[in-house]
């Protein structure tokens, strides 16, 4: 369109972009000057998970080197989303313009059956999908981790692993967004651990400035350190993560832990105004949501509407809930429903999804349905973001799905389980029967 500089659509597709993924900006506790590197970058919700990042690119590793320290150490300084009780999907591109992804999102157990959730009369239990145990779906992200480090990782895995060790024995600084997500939390994390975890402050609430010490947390990291996956989904860690569910009337068994496999998927890409724009292919719904938003702007001028104006915000707006009806009928899990990717990112399907806008009057949702097929997310998620001097960049989305999950942290191994049962309408299925797109180098 006349009048648009490229500037502009780095703008929009960076405003996009944030929405897409839920970044959650850190509050003023956090508001430090950059750590710089000479060659990379490490962008994270956490100022120590940065640090350990940085530090792995400074001492010769690679992105996804980085990756692996991120991910664990945000599992102790960002307990609300980062994980090893959780999961995620990496996006990254290699030297040379390689494309890739990985879905290391939890699976629904083998027991996990359509009514678990519903009374004698049929009816939804209240909360049931979303406190307690039986919420709590297979976790992925030391899976996703350790085939990320086979396929890419340069530094041994061990080094890797340590910083976020080193880091729960010294103990984690809460911030003030922190303490207060805490304290909000600490009725239902009494209530649904049978012992007060170490999230819970003895006496009274947490404050600013102080430290939680996750050490059994730490004792499992060390089992994650020294026997890799194993140090997980086998020998005590599952064997505590299991004895957790039988106590509370969850269903993971140690044979779900062992079927676990994260899942290599083939990224979707599509052009907008000239740049390519690679994002994460289903079960996420993200992707696909971001590809449509910047496809369905593309026809509007909106540097001349300005910057966060009632009419930027009110064509952003109607722009989101055409692309929110689909996502809630057509986006699931692909391996087991038919997700029309190609119709949905089809240029003129967009085109005529977005046709009816109009730029004086609201659309009533109500109104607003999927478009015709021929076919049968906050504080809740963190993301990170990392590139080296090599040429690799990763982008990571992941999460406990509520925040904070179930709040069932496993008694003895000191990490907080997910909840992503709740999430798992369509979206996730059981792990022995996950059918991987692309050819999965790490499958022994």
């Amino acid at each position: 369109m006349p009048g648009l500089g490229k500037r502009w659509y780095l703008r929009v597709a960076f405003f996009l972009s944030l929405w897409a993924v839920g970044l959650v900006w850190a509050d003023a506790l956090f508001a430090e000057e950059p750590a710089r590197l000479k060659r990379g970058m490490v962008v994270t919700d956490h100022p120590e998970a940065s640090r350990i990042g940085a530090a792995v690119l400074s001492e010769g590793g690679n992105a996804f080197d980085a990756t692996v320290a991120v991910h664990f150490a945000l599992a102790v300084a960002y307990p609300g989303a980062g994980n090893i009780g959780g999961g995620g999907f990496a996006v990254f591109r290699r030297p040379g313009g390689e494309l890739g992804s990985l879905d290391f999102r939890e699976r629904a157990p083998a027991a996990a059956t359509r009514d678990m959730y519903l009374d004698a009369a049929g009816q939804v239990v209240p909360r049931l999908s979303l406190d307690g145990h039986l919420a709590v779906g297979v976790p992925g992200s030391v899976d996703g981790m350790v085939r990320l480090h086979r396929r890419f990782g340069s530094l041994p895995w061990t080094k890797l692993v340590q910083p976020a060790i080193d880091l729960a024995r010294a103990g984690v600084e809460l911030s003030v967004r922190e303490a207060r997500r805490l304290n909000r939390q600490r009725e239902a994390l009494l209530r649904l651990n049978s012992e007060p975890p170490y999230l819970v402050k003895p006496q009274g609430k947490w404050r600013p400035g102080e430290r939680f010490y996750p050490l059994q947390l730490a004792k499992t990291l060390e089992l994650i350190r020294d026997r890799g996956r194993e140090g997980f989904y086998a020998g005590p860690t599952a064997e505590l993560l299991v004895r957790e569910m039988e106590r509370g009337g969850g269903i993971i068994s140690l044979a779900d832990l062992e079927a676990y496999q994260a899942i290599w998927r083939r990224p979707l890409s599509l052009t907008y105004r000239g740049y390519r724009i690679t994002s994460m292919p289903p079960p996420s719904s993200g992707g696909i949501a971001l590809l449509q938003l910047l496809k369905g702007i593309e026809p509007f001028a909106p540097s001349k509407l300005g910057f966060n104006t009632s009419d930027t915000i009110h064509l952003m707006t109607e722009l989101e809930r055409r692309v929110y009806a689909d996502r809630a009928a057509y986006l699931g899990d692909a391996d087991f429903f038919p997700v029309p990717v190609t119709r949905l990112l089809d240029p003129a399907y967009i085109r005529k999804r977005m046709a009816d806008i109009d730029p004086n009057r609201k659309s009533d949702s109500r109104q607003i349905g999927p478009g015709p097929m021929a076919v049968t997310e906050s504080p809740e998620t963190t993301h990170y973001s990392i590139t080296d001097g090599a040429g690799n960049g990763i982008s990571v989305t992941t999460t406990l799905n509520s925040s904070y999950g179930s709040r069932v942290v496993v008694a003895g191994a000191g990490f907080v389980l997910n909840n992503e049962m709740d999430d798992c309408r369509g979206q996730c299925h059981s792990p022995g029967q996950a059918h991987a797109q692309l050819h999965d180098p790490d499958h022994r």
